[in-house]
């Protein structure tokens, strides 16, 4: 087995948003910067796991980083310049899929495309090393410092070890946490601990964890014939029913998370219902001259595929892959079910019309290259962000609670997915809220900053933080403070204590495009 060493100041493993991020901010500070990422795609939740933007209302003005409204706005300059798209001069900003839940939906690979001519300069230039299908598989530390991870090929017989400064856990799951003995919690967190409304009662759920989900892009063509071979354990989800779901899991019928009442959708659009086809489509094609996209082409991420039978983390290796496997079985399933059983509104069933596209997501048996992981370990950090300080729903509170060393800023609602502890969805009001430096620094560990889903919060407030512009956001902080501490020799914790240096920090952040505060403004 061959091995090499390489160095740098800023070692990232993750490519995904908050790795993108990350990587940004270091080599635009001057930094020399290793990157590396599990699948063949950077990008994470918008690429290899196939996730349009979940946004908030304000973000084509304000309340994200400069660098993040720049991606999106190359996102739309992508299709702008080298698409047929009709009515260039419209009012409104391009939105490539008019989804309901975003602005800017649109396919993987543009945002694929986008993400590189971001960081390609400082590729060429030899700046930064990426480092794509490896996976890290060590860590070793000497007291409370990392001083070198281990990182093997996937598809080759070799292995690199990565030395530098600081270290950023940039990963889906927070991978490096347990190989480096950080302290970190998984799961739910007890009442009794957190104080918050929505924590379990009882003692802690550390295998209670949001669904997962394995994506996949379809179009349609009616009256062609499309239908997959029948997968293996349809005849298990076409009769599975969990206890708190209103029918089978392979139906129409669902939870309108706000409410907690039943809601019946329909895949296309119908007047006064809930449209999955419009849901999460990437690409309208009305919205384009006629006959260059044939089909729209939808992205889907329902309720329908969610997985709660199992977690994928801290548990053994057969069992992580019996939880794959059985999530991608969930999502043919729904496929093969909606192509052959699926109730159509003119009293027939199934649409064979409906076709997997594996080219949008790159892979052979049409699903994304790896799940939408939407809770990860998180690090115990020096300041852990409760429901307390951001619900909309704690009585006599105004503003989500304002933080002296905010880093950054994010919205969305409080929104948990059915979890395998067997709950339903936790869907609440948030106030627009900030991101505090001490939820990015670990109780211990000096030179070790997570950049994802991996940062100091519980549970419940995870389902804010989570998403792709807030993500994005604490990578590009965790950049900047992994840089200031290099130039300062300075560790986090010391910005934290010291004002001279949190000021400082906080006023790069603002000439870098970083906004910390937000205006006075309503709950989402």
């Amino acid at each position: 087995m061959g091995q090499k060493e390489l160095e740098a100041d800023v070692v990232i493993i993750g490519g995904g948003l908050g790795g993108c991020s990350s990587a940004l901010a270091a080599l635009q500070a001057g930094k020399k910067v290793i990157m590396t990422e599990v699948t063949p795609w950077i990008g994470g939740q918008m690429t290899s796991q196939a996730v349009p933007p979940d946004e908030h209302p304000w973000i084509e003005t304000f309340g994200s980083t400069r660098t993040y409204r720049e991606l999106r706005n190359r996102i739309r300059g992508y299709y702008e310049r080298n698409f047929p798209i009709r009515n260039q001069n419209r009012k409104t900003p391009f939105n490539p899929g008019q989804a309901i839940v975003s602005n800017i939906s649109h396919e993987p690979k543009v945002a694929l495309h986008v993400l590189y001519e971001m960081l390609n300069p400082f590729i060429h230039n030899g700046q930064l090393t990426l480092m794509t299908e490896c996976r890290i598989v060590k860590a070793e530390t000497i007291h409370d410092r990392i001083t070198a991870v281990t990182v093997a090929s996937v598809r080759h017989d070799s292995r690199y070890v990565l030395t530098g400064d600081y270290f950023i856990d940039a990963t889906e799951m927070g991978d490096v946490l347990p190989l480096a003995g950080v302290e970190y919690v998984t799961g739910a967190e007890s009442k009794e601990e957190t104080g918050e409304p929505h924590a379990v009662d009882g003692p802690p759920q550390p295998q209670n964890m949001q669904a997962f989900t394995y994506c996949y892009a379809m179009d349609y063509f009616d009256g062609e014939d499309h239908t997959i071979d029948k997968p293996s354990k349809y005849e298990f989800w076409r009769q599975y029913k969990a206890d708190f779901w209103p029918d089978h899991q392979l139906s129409w019928s669902g939870i309108h998370p706000p409410t907690m009442n039943p809601i019946t959708y329909t895949l296309f659009e119908q007047e006064g219902m809930f449209s999955l086809w419009k849901y999460r489509r990437i690409i309208d094609r009305s919205q384009f001259e006629d006959g260059f996209y044939k089909s729209d082409i939808t992205l889907v991420n329902w309720p329908a595929n969610d997985y709660w039978l199992g977690s994928i983390i801290d548990v053994s290796d057969e069992e992580r892959v019996k939880h794959l496997e059985d999530a991608k079985q969930l999502s043919l399933s729904l496929l093969y079910w909606m192509q052959t059983e699926a109730p159509r509104p003119d009293g027939g069933y199934g649409y064979p019309g409906l076709r997997l596209r594996k080219d949008v997501v790159g892979t052979e048996d049409g699903l994304a290259m790896y799940p939408y992981i939407r809770e990860s370990r998180r690090i115990r950090s020096a300041f852990t962000i409760l429901e307390q300080h951001i619900s909309a729903e704690v009585e006599g509170k105004q503003c989500a609670t304002e933080f002296e060393d905010t880093v950054g800023i994010g919205c969305y609602r409080l929104d948990l997915h059915p979890s395998t502890g067997g709950d339903n969805y936790i869907d609440h009001y948030a106030y627009p809220f900030q991101i505090p430096l001490g939820s990015l620094i670990p109780i211990r560990m000096e030179n070790l900053i997570p950049a994802c889903k991996n940062i100091g919060t519980t549970h419940i407030t995870n389902g804010c933080y989570r998403l792709h512009p807030v993500e994005w956001g604490i990578g590009e902080a965790v950049g900047h403070l992994a840089s200031y501490c290099i130039d300062q020799g300075v560790q986090p914790k010391g910005i934290r204590q010291m004002s001279k240096h949190l000021e400082q920090f906080q006023k790069e952040l603002i000439a870098r495009g970083v906004e910390l505060t937000w205006p006075k403004i309503s709950a989402v």
